[in-house]
């Protein structure tokens, strides 16, 4: 006999049903999960963590207006633009609190896509007299929630262990306008690569005040936003990913955590690696987009630590082999966004950016910045004399 729709499966399991219960009212994603897994990740498990040293915090304060008079010198669009209200020194834990907040939307509408997905499977199941098919599927709807909210505190607890500021990933964080900056990342980073202190700080500093700036431009922000909400919207999973995953998983000799966390930062895992014919259409637009906005960050760090910095291209160069050597669980974020940051992807924003300026010089460059729409298309990126033919408004 088939379920109606209002019986649940788990009707006479008395733990079941209180389970299920208690979980149905908390919305696709577990945020209290995910900020517990991203707390115990960041920590190594402890869920402590010491306070910045307030030295650390004094020497980027007493940077920052140095760093921000550089960036705005070297950004032709800036005149305009507010600096931002302040710095906020960080540890990893307050960090991973305030990206938590910060990507809240994006992950809720991912969450409410998969949620989508999951709820029509269990329709489906409910109307089949296979009583056990159905309550497999009602336990699969019933875990997504919590399985989402681990997965998505276990990336951002792994991001929080490398990040040095708020735009390691080139994602605006709207409703706010301090700038983050994580002070034992840096302080071990330059320990690691010989780097002296004071010049990895403000190496940071200035990438962070260079993102700052270019996502202040209203309808630059507001582009990248729209289109990686698109993008997380689109996706259409396999329903049965998740379960096939969780039944078939051979633990075998290996370390049962590393496991686990394979397990939780895995998209193939999470999300059966399908990507929606919806998100095939809107990658080249997100793909261009990003790579001209890294290609422009690129090009006023590059600028201003030529000569600010001695070292700067070394910290550059430190920085960037860093992200070449990033594991797949360091990059599931980008991937779960439909962020593509790979050496090639890098590089096409770094010839755009090179062929603009050959061309028109920096404020040609500003062009991006001057009105909407003047963002390049994926055909405008790889040649960019087209590009400067349509924004040239003289």
């Amino acid at each position: 006999m088939s379920n109606s729709p209002d019986e649940s499966p788990f009707n006479g399991l008395p733990f079941f049903g209180d389970l299920a219960r208690a979980m149905a009212g908390q919305g696709p994603l577990q945020w209290d999960v995910a900020r517990q897994v991203a707390m115990m990740t960041a920590t190594g498990g402890t869920n402590t963590e010491s306070n910045v040293d307030p030295a650390a915090r004094v020497a980027l304060e007493r940077l920052l207006p140095i760093a921000e008079m550089h960036v705005r010198n070297a950004t032709g669009f800036a005149s305009s633009i507010a600096a931002p209200a302040g710095l906020t020194v960080v540890n990893r834990t307050q960090w991973t609190h305030h990206t938590l907040e910060a990507y809240k939307p994006l992950f809720t509408d991912l969450a409410a896509s998969l949620g989508a997905t999951h709820n029509s499977s269990v329709d489906e199941s409910a109307d089949s007299d296979d009583q056990m098919t159905s309550m497999l599927a009602a336990l699969n709807k019933m875990m997504a929630p919590a399985m989402m909210g681990m997965s998505i505190g276990t990336m951002i607890g792994q991001l929080a262990l490398r990040a040095f500021g708020q735009y390691d990933l080139p994602v605006p964080r709207p409703g706010t306008r301090q700038l983050l900056c994580v002070a034992p990342n840096i302080d071990a980073f330059a320990n690691d690569w010989s780097i002296d202190l004071d010049d990895m700080r403000m190496w940071v500093l200035v990438h962070e005040l260079a993102t700052h700036t270019v996502y202040e431009v209203e309808h630059v922000r507001t582009a990248i936003e729209d289109a990686l909400s698109r993008y997380v919207a689109g996706f259409r999973p396999n329903p049965h990913a998740l379960m096939d995953r969780l039944t078939n998983l051979d633990m075998g000799d290996a370390d049962p955590m590393t496991m686990m966390q394979k397990f939780l930062t895995d998209p193939a895992i999470l999300l059966g690696a399908v990507r929606s014919p919806e998100q095939e259409a809107q990658a080249p637009v997100l793909d261009a987009l990003i790579a001209a906005i890294i290609g422009t960050v690129d090009h006023v760090v590059d600028t201003v630590s030529a000569g600010l910095l001695g070292g700067g291209s070394r910290i550059t160069e430190a920085v960037r082999r860093r992200r070449i050597e990033a594991t797949p669980q360091d990059t599931f974020v980008e991937q779960l966004l439909g962020l593509k940051l790979s050496g090639d992807q890098v590089k096409r924003g770094h010839d755009f950016v090179s062929g603009v300026i050959e061309r028109a010089g920096d404020d040609g460059l500003a062009r991006m910045f001057a009105r909407p729409g003047n963002l390049p298309t994926p055909n405008e990126l790889d040649a960019p004399g087209l590009w400067l033919a349509r924004t040239d408004y003289a």
